[in-house]
């Protein structure tokens, strides 16, 4: 049998575009080691995001491409989410690769539920995730995320922030700062203020992705957060009917005017399953987040059923995720939280695609 070298396989490897980025994964930095003996070629590849929606079709195009070698092939998976080098003067969290800001128009509509156990699906398909509460006036990751193995601190040399470690996940709150039941009474200087220190001052650590949970509405902790740093994305969580709408819709006008691209829609409260015949109920009506993601010509990413369970886990600060790992629930929340960070690796590895909502509404 004759020789094969690696840099023929990496030529080979060349032709071979991812699906997300359309790009080969040999100029994007996918491919790591190779390995050659006489009958099988080992290569290491990395996926852009975690849980690859895509892994698949490039498994597939890659043993395509390798097979005139007449070896057996062997992928090792790895996993590399790409970062977009912002402005200098906006790098204010260098070990950070993508923050994707969780919005909604109006409060009650399960925004915190969503952020929390996005974050927490995230960690279990392999990401380095991290959770800042940007809720100053009502904050309730905290509670939501359980008992903490870590408090916030102040770090070693006194003039870092250790974030709390909720489930290994590090997390920021003004919830940490303030007594229990006292209200937060500040102006936007104060915030702006805090929320700098939030970002620059904590020790995040290397992560993937940090999940900011906004508060509602259009206010000055958003127009802080997106004048600070550089947000890869925007995910608008809704409800079905059209009241709801009507307010999100404000949410991604305040997005288009900060140029923070929206990632995509996630529609909570979606349907309720009955759990003794299986009969699915649109209870708030059905079709608005589909219609709100048609008019900003981006995805609707997944929608999340109604079911007691997810109620309880925020009360009790065991998020659904955790308490029914295998559950119908966790089984939507994982698949949506693939394609949202699918979405941010595309965002960061060849650019946004800006909304168009101010041109069609």
């Amino acid at each position: 049998m004759s020789e094969i070298t690696p840099e023929q396989v990496r030529t080979a490897l060349d032709a071979v575009s991812d699906p997300a980025l359309e790009r080969s994964i040999l100029k994007s930095g996918q491919v790591g080691d190779i390995d050659i003996d006489e009958s099988r070629i080992r290569v290491e590849v990395a996926l852009i995001s975690p849980g690859f929606p895509m892994q698949g079709k490039l498994d597939q195009d890659i043993r395509a491409a390798l097979e005139p070698f007449g070896r057996a092939v062997q992928i090792e998976w790895g996993l590399k989410v790409p970062r977009k080098p912002p402005r200098q003067d906006l790098d204010r969290m260098p070990s950070v690769k993508n923050v994707i800001a969780v919005a909604a128009g109006k409060g009650g509509v399960g925004k915190s539920t969503v952020a929390v156990n996005m974050a927490l699906a995230l960690q279990r398909l392999g990401a380095k995730v991290g959770i800042l509460d940007a809720d100053i006036y009502g904050p309730s990751v905290p509670h939501m995320m359980g008992k903490p193995s870590r408090q916030a601190d102040k770090s070693t040399s006194g003039d870092r922030i250790v974030p709390a470690l909720h489930r290994g996940i590090p997390v920021m709150s003004i919830d940490f700062f303030v007594e229990s039941g006292r209200a937060v009474i500040w102006r936007g200087p104060m915030i702006h203020k805090l929320l700098q220190q939030f970002l620059e001052d904590v020790e995040w650590g290397e992560l993937d992705y940090l999940i900011v949970d906004m508060p509602p509405g259009t206010g000055d902790a958003q127009l802080s957060l997106g004048q600070l740093i550089p947000i890869t994305g925007g995910l608008i969580v809704t409800t079905p009917q059209e009241i709801a709408l009507l307010d999100v819709r404000k949410a991604v006008d305040m997005f288009d005017k900060l140029e923070i691209p929206v990632v995509g829609v996630i529609e909570n409260m979606s349907h309720y399953v009955c759990p003794a015949c299986g009969h699915h109920d649109r209870i708030f009506a059905s079709g608005g987040g589909k219609r709100l993601a048609e008019e900003l010509e981006v995805d609707l990413l997944g929608q999340l059923p109604i079911d007691h369970r997810v109620s309880h886990g925020g009360e009790t600060g065991t998020p659904v995720i955790i308490a029914s790992p295998d559950g119908q629930h966790a089984e939507v929340i994982l698949s949506t939280a693939a394609r949202v960070a699918l979405a941010a690796s595309k965002m960061s590895g060849t650019g946004p695609r800006r909304s168009s909502l101010l041109r069609t509404v």
